[in-house]
């Protein structure tokens, strides 16, 4: 058993039937009382977000996870099918599952979580940093670099990502999948 002195970003533990993903967690000590360590908890199976506390010392429930690589194959309309690359099995998912559906590309890898003990998906991990192909921008107007303007520009999966104005179409650009922002352009 596990106690909260294990408690990490990213743990999934089980409370109340529920599993959750620790997002934030810290400690609070007193002279007085005994030390209460905190956590903000976010739903894996449901959008819900909650803060738990436990007394310094008590027993969690963590959960164990997998990650196995797989492969985007396509959406319809029964979620998002993935295959795993070792066993070539399909698996799909429903899209509240998947971290940033909209960055997903055909034969692209990503990460599926896997409960050990169900043996269930229980979400999907795109890589930090990912390549897009720009299929449509604006052109920046010569001369106004002197500060960080952004430009919308359209990728290749139809998502909107805000770019610096030299960004231009057809160009390949690295965005970051967790929080949808530019990273850097992409030499060929």
């Amino acid at each position: 058993m596990a106690s909260t002195s294990d408690i990490r970003t990213g743990l999934i533990l089980k409370i109340d039937g529920n599993l959750y993903t620790v997002i934030e967690f810290g400690q609070n000590k007193t002279a007085r009382a005994a030390a209460k360590v905190w956590a903000k908890l976010k739903g894996v199976d449901n959008a819900r977000t909650i803060e738990q506390t436990w007394n310094s010392g008590e027993t969690i429930h963590p959960v164990r996870v997998e990650k196995r690589p797989y492969q985007f194959l396509f959406k319809d309309d029964t979620g998002y099918t993935f295959m795993d690359t070792e066993t070539y099995e399909q698996i799909s998912v429903a899209p509240e599952m998947v971290d940033a559906p909209q960055f997903l590309k055909d034969g692209q890898e990503v990460s599926v979580l896997i409960n050990t003990e169900t043996d269930q998906p229980m979400g999907v991990e795109l890589p930090d940093k990912i390549v897009m192909r720009v299929t449509y921008s604006e052109p920046g107007v010569k001369g106004d670099t002197a500060t960080r303007t952004l430009k919308p520009a359209t990728v290749e999966t139809g998502a909107t990502v805000n770019v610096p104005l030299f960004v231009n179409e057809g160009e390949l650009i690295k965005i970051n999948a967790k929080t949808g922002e530019y990273v850097e352009r992409v030499k060929e």
